[in-house]
């Protein structure tokens, strides 16, 4: 069993990246790329992940800014706020960080962002692009497990890949990334959620198992074909006596026991997540650079 480690690979790129930021931006005088997070609320792990994200942006050169506004905000002063973003010609990127209060609707505010700042790639407009296979930003997490596959040589071309797991964040998206015809691609795909029925019978089929289900320890051994590539996208904080913060980060996938079986697995932490982030920076490149729109 091979890691597919997440945080030497996101330090690698970011290396990368800020190599990029010196040569295309600062180099020849240009602003340097510039991302907006809106936070609403308090969320552990929304206030987790923005701090990631900031602490990534230092890393590289870019600036960060980070809007924060109280749970009660109403649904059209967010939407102002994101209006105000779109404007603001300094910013290249801009994220919402989900999920958002019950009274807001996701779907509305997404809307919202214009695509050339939707470095999520979550905009209807940058969904239908990636399904017809144009120029756009990729969601984030799709596009962190893509370059896994790529950096780690993993072929895909004729595999059998089964994804768990049908969110518009990364189940969908992957599911269709890996069938199109492309070098990390040409897969044959499956694409399983709660009301599907045999799920082992499936799995255990899958030389690709991507698991992005948001239930803990979801994946056991028996559901993992001999030699197989797991890729856990999942979560969890589990209450810890045993660390500083109070909790331990566990995923959809049995680790201990799943590594025995497989080829290839990603640990949580240190796999997907640090991919995420990455990603958005790629991204925020891509947007700086106008090279997509």
């Amino acid at each position: 069993m091979k890691l597919l480690d997440g945080k030497l690979m996101a330090t690698q790129i970011k290396a990368e990246i800020a190599s990029d930021v010196q040569q295309s931006f600062l180099n020849k005088g240009l602003p340097v790329p510039h991302i907006a997070a809106v936070l609403v609320g308090d969320d552990p792990a929304s206030q987790s992940y923005i701090a990631g994200k900031e602490k990534a942006c230092k890393e590289v050169g870019f600036i960060s800014s980070v809007y924060r506004y109280p749970v009660t905000i109403t649904q059209e002063k967010l939407i102002e706020v994101i209006r105000f973003l779109n404007d603001d010609t300094e910013i290249d990127g801009l994220i919402v960080q989900l999920p958002l209060p019950k009274h807001i609707d996701e779907n509305k505010i997404i809307e919202q962002i214009k695509p050339q700042k939707d470095i999520d790639g979550f905009h209807p407009v940058n969904i239908g692009r990636m399904v017809l296979g144009l120029p756009c930003f990729l969601p984030a997490t799709p596009k962190g497990i893509l370059t896994l596959l790529e950096r780690y040589q993993i072929e895909t071309t004729g595999k059998n890949c089964v994804v768990l797991g049908r969110s518009h964040i990364v189940g969908s998206p992957i599911s269709i990334l890996l069938s199109r015809k492309s070098t990390i691609g040409n897969a044959t795909v499956t694409l399983c959620h709660s009301h599907t029925p045999n799920i082992t019978s499936i799995t255990s089929q899958a030389d690709i198992l991507i698991v992005a289900m948001g239930k803990l320890g979801f994946v056991t051994a028996d559901m993992v074909k001999q030699d197989a590539v797991v890729i856990d996208v999942g979560i969890h904080r589990i209450p810890s006596d045993e660390t500083k913060s109070g909790f331990k980060l566990k995923g959809d996938v049995d680790f201990e026991k799943v590594s025995r079986k497989c080829s290839y697995i990603t640990p949580v932490p240190g796999g997907v997540g640090l991919m995420t982030v990455v990603s958005l920076l790629q991204n925020t490149i891509l947007a700086a650079k106008k090279v997509i729109y």
